[in-house]
């Protein structure tokens, strides 16, 4: 029921690099949703792949970005959301279970920043083990387990941002592999068939007001 090219932008930048957990890269990813957040004027909902990096983002935001900034397990889940909306131009960072089921429907959400593919991680014993049996099959564990489940995570942290046919805005998965790896063209096909861009300008042309009018 969403009308996705209108309403709707996929950002993926290239500039980063592929994501690590080094200082560096860390520095960088932070400062880009920074850039983001700033462009949406708030209304922002952050989604990452560990705690440790949503952490690293509420430690440095806290006190130093112009909005409200909400961080799960800081308050029960239900209650952080409500006052996410209350807020109107809040900033909700999650994790794990926020990928699914949070429902933030009109103006208090206009963009939502993934901050990397959600692999699983490898080391999780199930995962380690589905993976094995996968292997002693003669099948290939990547690409039948984890680009599957890629891309479901991925759907539905795409599926936060529109909520209702009135709904627009922007989001931003910070993870080139979707531009320069072959799975990558696995993932976007899964995805809602929103306009595509790596440039971060046009991102800021979304959210001006000259074309929130005349998208309206």
């Amino acid at each position: 029921p969403f009308d996705f090219a209108k309403n709707s932008l996929l950002y993926v930048p290239r500039h980063l690099g592929p994501p690590s957990s080094s200082a560096e890269y860390v520095e960088a990813a932070l400062e880009e949703m920074e850039n983001l957040i700033a462009l949406s004027g708030g209304r922002a909902f952050a989604l990452f792949t560990s705690h440790r990096m949503l952490q690293s983002a509420a430690t440095r935001w806290r006190g130093n970005i112009p909005y409200p900034l909400f961080v799960q397990g800081e308050q029960p889940g239900q209650r952080l959301i409500e006052a996410f909306v209350a807020s109107g131009n809040g900033v909700l960072l999650g994790a794990s279970s926020f990928w699914e089921g949070v429902d933030v429907p009109g103006d208090a959400l206009s963009l939502v920043i993934l901050d990397k593919l959600p692999f699983a991680t490898p080391d999780s014993p199930p995962q380690r083990a589905r993976e094995e049996r996968l292997i002693a099959g003669g099948g290939n564990a990547f690409m039948e387990l984890s680009v599957p489940q890629a891309t479901l995570r991925l759907k539905q942290g795409f599926g936060r941002l529109l909520r209702t046919q009135t709904d627009r805005g922007v989001v931003a998965i910070l993870d080139e592999r979707l531009w320069t790896k072959r799975y990558g063209t696995r993932l976007l096909a899964a995805l809602p068939p929103s306009p595509r861009t790596d440039e971060i300008e046009l991102v800021r042309e979304f959210f001006s007001p000259g074309t929130l009018d005349s998208r309206q």
